[in-house]
């Protein structure tokens, strides 16, 4: 995307007082609720603790969603770019860490060949990330008693590039009729069998006792982003056990579940799922997201068959089945940044394969919240997380206050916002108040990079990255 873009929308640091962000909401007919003053210390509701069944404590309502950097070792193992990022987590002052990163169950389902992977060769490194995180907590808190940190799994499906950056290897439950022309695949390419499916659920059992073993608190079964975990709930057309009814789109995740309850007693079980999905986009007149196929749009788990708008109803159900399987932590997100970014993580600079935002993508912000909100009515017994916030700049306290105050969701989720303001969550509760050159712009390089093969990290504001060659790269790549 050309440097040269000008915003179809305002900014987020033009709206500097609240009157002029509830009156750009009002004209654009936005309902988003916030708080114009901010609460600091104990009485503010970031800093609320809640208490696990289990007896875990979460000593605040802030926690760190789950990125990768695309800098571990070939072989799944961390480096000290990984490690930078992970301490930071640790200094960030969120009590809830989302499972750090995703991090592949085998090797060929890894998204890039800098993936982490837990197995018993690398198990080693994630003691010492696991120690890193929780020492560099203890050093700026004092307390890691109320901390929970996790380890998210994943197999990433129709999107591995296990072997070469730039080349796909996908993984198939069902042809896709977007999908599979968008990625250049054919009507024939194989899909994965039944068999080689349970196989994959044993490696996610392996990856969850290794977890545990290395002092994890809870391991993450991958459910979003278009990855495996989801395309299941979406497998309408595919036969067997595992696709057609609702059942068998959604039995993955119950035998996964089952057999860590049996391999690893103790061990949480949090999902974070696309709660809703969309028809994939592509680049329209000027450069602008259209929906790729005309409805009805028959493969969005969570939405209904017009392709733009949510409908919970199936979302709803796999949320009772959470129930029933005793799974407390739940993590809300939407859509896929592969093919429908702008509701997903909603953003004014689209990465350089992307495209511009069809809608103010503070339109994508409340969606979510609205969406996190009725499952959070409906499903009181669970600890909601929220994501979508990064996009609110300045005013992510001010509407994230007034959603835990509104028991909209438990936490707030902040995720790319902290590779360049790692210690934001810190900043918000202490009342501090914000370092503006620190906050994200949502430029999207963090994204654009391993796109075209780099590391990820905040290359516009993290003076780390910035002395970096890749930060050249990037500025050839978006044209400035």
């Amino acid at each position: 995307m050309s440097g040269k873009y000008k915003p179809l929308f305002p900014r987020i640091a033009q709206l500097k007082t609240a009157e002029l962000f509830a009156q750009h909401l009002a004209k654009e007919g936005i309902v988003m609720e916030f708080d114009s003053d901010l609460k600091s210390g104990p009485d503010s509701p970031f800093a609320k603790s809640h208490i696990l069944r289990s007896g875990q404590k979460i000593g605040n309502a802030m926690c760190i969603l789950p990125m990768e950097g695309w800098d571990g070792t070939e072989d799944g193992r961390p480096t000290e770019f990984t490690k930078r990022r992970w301490k930071h987590f640790g200094l960030s002052g969120a009590k809830l860490l989302w499972g750090c990163e995703a991090v592949a169950v085998r090797p060929e389902g890894r998204a890039n060949p800098n993936q982490l992977m837990l197995n018993e060769q690398t198990f080693p490194d994630f003691v010492d990330l696991f120690e890193l995180v929780k020492t560099t907590h203890q050093e700026h808190f004092g307390d890691t008693s109320d901390l929970l940190v996790g380890l998210q799994l994943t197999h990433s499906g129709r999107f591995c590039k296990p072997n070469d950056k730039k080349r796909m290897e996908p993984k198939i439950l069902y042809p896709h009729p977007v999908l599979n022309q968008k990625f250049g695949l054919g009507e024939d390419y194989p899909l994965m069998t039944d068999s080689e499916i349970d196989s994959i659920i044993v490696d996610y059992v392996k990856a969850a006792v290794l977890a545990q073993k290395a002092g994890f608190h809870f391991v993450d079964i991958k459910h979003c982003h278009g990855y495996l975990g989801h395309e299941f709930l979406s497998a309408y057309d595919r036969e067997g056990k595992y696709g057609g009814s609702f059942e068998n789109r959604t039995r993955f995740l119950r035998n996964i579940v089952s057999g860590i309850r049996t391999a690893a007693p103790g061990l949480e079980i949090g999902v974070r799922m696309s709660i809703f999905d969309w028809v994939p986009f592509q680049k329209g007149p000027e450069e602008t997201g259209i929906p790729a196929q005309s409805e009805p749009y028959n493969y969005a788990f969570g939405g209904e068959k017009s392709g733009t708008k949510a409908d919970l109803n199936e979302t709803f159900m796999f949320l009772q089945d959470f129930e029933k399987l005793e799974i407390e932590l739940f993590c809300t997100t939407a859509g896929s940044p592969y093919y429908n970014p702008h509701i997903q993580r909603p953003a004014l600079f689209p990465p350089s394969d992307g495209y511009l935002p069809p809608e103010d993508p503070l339109c994508g912000v409340a969606r979510q919240i609205q969406a996190t909100a009725e499952i959070k009515k409906a499903f009181p017994g669970l600890y909601v997380v929220g994501s979508a916030y990064s996009y609110l700049q300045e005013w992510l306290p001010n509407v994230g206050q007034n959603v835990l105050k509104t028991g909209k969701a438990d936490s707030i989720g902040f995720g790319r916002m902290v590779l360049s303001y790692p210690d934001m969550p810190a900043d918000i509760v202490s009342g501090n108040g914000l370092k503006r050159a620190k906050i994200c712009r949502t430029f999207s390089d963090c994204t654009t990079a391993p796109r075209n093969g780099m590391i990820s990290g905040c290359f516009p504001l993290d003076p780390f990255y910035k002395e970096m060659p890749e930060y050249d790269q990037l500025k050839v790549l978006k044209g400035e």
